[in-house]
């Protein structure tokens, strides 16, 4: 409700009359901008009126509490304060504005009133007094203490944390993000160790300090700090630095083998020798290896942030389930921050998105990343087979795809679908689906070409060019087939154009056949799918009866979580639905391993599969009708035929150190 008269705080809360009197007209002035509907500020590329300071007090991390404090140049006036909305690498508007709290902004040790925009819930609107040329703005952001996704999950314990400074700033509308300035620090809990790509000042104990920098770059260079953290130098001879920085749950988290640092360093030269430059001064893989945060992988152009379960070096089928994160995130500091899809590049952090090149910026990330784990060592030829026969039978069971096209999952990119009916709603298959369709054009060049040349050949000449130029450079659709036509001629708009907009039930499998396979099923699972359910802690029985199930923490015997059924399959025509709680099959207590054995023993009979579930409060029995056993996907040799695959998963580069 808007003020119709002045107010004035008590005497005890502000300093003489005068002040009192600024206040009221804080007060009447803020419903004025109300009342009048007044718009942003129109962005102006030039430079700000001076630095920000940026302090974030990380000794409440363990309490998840990050207590931030802010001195922000500005003039009398009308001033509208912003929380990065749209974040670059989420894809969508996803700034954690609900995690804020304790917001205070103070002038000369006098408060100012804020009101939040009604209509933009990540703006807000104050009056600066006559006389201020700095305000002091303060407050506490709460990271999450259970779920989440990306960087907008838990992101701190007791003994490390994550800080992606979007989290922690506040910063004026109207001027480019990257022509204001930020000189940002940290206060650490005692002897813990960090690493970030931004540039080290004169810090002193127990507070990091670094060099000003753009908005746009401390957005872009996330911090990672924890009580038990190692640096491993993977760089190479006459190169930029390469760093692998690890912050872990306990000390034996870090035992990575020599064997395993290898393969790391072998994934630098290979992109090197992918991309044929470096567009970065320095990089730093940001690595979490911990239980009890969120796990993912966030691109950053100077470094990425990955975190993954606590034994990613300590599990072999951790390292196999996981062995894309780190390549896929290097790969984006080619493809989508020193080149991005030119509806990503915006002038700040509160201008929407423009997703619709996702399948670029995704889905030749993801077939890259793939590949460099080939390439680097962390797969072998085999594991990266088993891995894209998965991939392939994940989308033929994607039944979504027959009335929601590729092309709207980009468009839409800015959401994510719950986990429940993905297969029917689709999700952002612009990654998965996406890295099918480049393997298809890979495969194409590769054909076409005698082997001559291949998709290596567009990525070198669209990503590569001159080291010292850091970027960003937008690219449009025309100028991604314009590039594949320079590398082979070939009709590039009708393929991309078909894959992008088909509403057919079968998967984009092209590139396999070209490559030599085929997909297969087989009643035991690869190499890759076995790891990646025991890494994950997953059942799946997607190709088969239709399920996919999440044991979670449950021990052999006790009950899992239904999260998906695929649409129209034995199990989704016998009722079954994501939330039920499987108990028993065919009267014994459920496991996996009996399911999977009741699912063989019904192979070519007549009698159902007979499951006990528990649902909303209820124990419900269920009968399924499949007859057709475990079904696990495998790539097969198409006789007669050359093998593209094997080529495509060959080192390219030599050990030069």
């Amino acid at each position: 409700m808007c003020l119709q008269r002045p107010v004035f705080l008590r005497s005890s809360e502000v300093a003489g009359p005068g002040a009192a009197a600024a206040v009221a007209l804080t007060l009447t002035l803020l419903c004025t901008l109300r009342t009048t509907a007044a718009e942003h500020p129109t962005i102006e590329d030039r430079p700000y009126l001076g630095t920000v300071q940026l302090t974030v007090d990380l000794t409440g991390a363990p309490r998840r509490i990050f207590r931030v404090h802010e001195s922000i140049p500005v003039k009398p006036g009308p001033l509208v304060l912003l929380y990065p909305k749209w974040i670059p690498g989420e894809h969508g508007p996803n700034g954690p504005l609900a995690a804020i709290a304790g917001l205070k902004i103070t002038a000369n040790g006098q408060r100012i009133a804020w009101r939040r925009d009604p209509e933009e819930m990540y703006a807000l609107r104050l009056i600066v007094p006559l006389g201020v040329q700095d305000i002091e703005v303060e407050f506490q952001y709460l990271s999450p203490s259970s779920g989440g996704t990306t960087a907008r999950g838990v992101s701190a314990t007791d003994r490390l944390v994550q800080l992606e400074w979007n989290q922690v700033v506040l910063y004026p509308a109207g001027v480019l993000s990257r022509r204001l300035t930020v000189q940002p620090s940290a206060v650490l809990p005692d002897s813990w160790g960090f690493a970030t790509a931004l540039e080290p000042a004169a810090s002193e104990q127990g507070v990091a300090r670094f060099a000003p920098v753009s908005l746009e770059t401390l957005v872009d260079s996330p911090l990672i700090a924890g009580r038990t953290f190692k640096r491993f130098d993977l760089s190479q001879r006459d190169a930029p630095p390469v760093y692998l920085d690890i912050v872990a749950d306990r000390p034996e988290y870090l035992a990575a083998s020599p064997r395993q640092l290898e393969h790391h360093r072998a994934l630098v030269r290979e992109a090197a020798a992918l991309f044929g430059a470096r567009h970065y001064r320095h990089y730093d893989f940001l690595l979490t290896l911990s239980d009890h945060t969120v796990h993912f992988g966030l691109e950053h152009h100077q470094s990425s942030d990955n975190r993954t379960p606590a034994d990613y070096f300590t599990s072999p089928d951790q390292y196999l389930a996981t062995a894309t994160l780190l390549p896929h995130e290097y790969v984006h500091s080619w493809n989508g921050k020193f080149r991005r899809p030119a509806g990503l590049i915006t002038p700040s952090f509160n201008e929407p998105f423009n997703d619709e090149l996702l399948w670029v910026y995704e889905g030749l990330t993801t077939y890259y990343g793939g590949v460099l784990a080939g390439r680097s060592g962390m797969w072998t030829p085999q594991q990266y087979r088993d891995y894209l026969a998965v991939v392939a039978a994940r989308l033929i069971q994607t039944p979504g795809r027959t009335w929601r096209p590729l092309q709207d999952t980009a468009d839409a990119g800015q959401f994510e679908s719950p986990r429940t009916w993905r297969n029917w709603r689709r999700g952002r298959d612009f990654y998965e689906e996406g890295s099918l369709i480049w393997l298809d054009a890979d495969t194409a060049i590769r054909e076409a070409s005698g082997g001559a040349r291949s998709l290596d050949d567009f990525a070198r000449a669209f990503f590569g060019g001159d080291n010292t130029d850091l970027g960003p450079v937008g690219y449009s659709y025309e100028d991604v087939l314009a590039a594949l036509g320079r590398v082979q001629k070939h009709d590039w708009r009708g393929l991309l154009d078909k894959r992008l907009q088909s509403t057919e039930a079968t998967a984009p499998l092209d590139g396999l056949t070209r490559g030599g396979w085929k997909l297969v099923f087989a009643e035991e699972p690869n190499e890759y799918a076995s790891a990646f359910e025991k890494a994950r802690r997953t059942i799946d029985l997607t190709s088969s009866v239709g399920l996919l199930i999440d044991s979670g923490d449950a021990v052999p015997g006790e009950a899992s979580t239904v999260t998906d059924v695929i649409w129209g399959s034995a199990a989704f025509e016998a009722g079954l639905t994501p939330g039920m709680k499987l108990v028993a099959v065919n009267g014994d207590k459920f496991s996996g391993r009996i399911l999977k054995d009741a699912i063989k023993a019904a192979k070519g009979g007549t009698q159902p599969i007979e499951l006990l579930v528990e649902y909303a409060g209820s124990y419900l029995s269920v009968r399924v009708e499949y007859h057709d056993g475990n079904k696990y996907p495998h790539l097969e040799r198409i006789e007669g035929t050359d093998d593209r695959l094997s080529p495509i998963a060959r080192a390219k580069s030599k050990a030069t150190d």
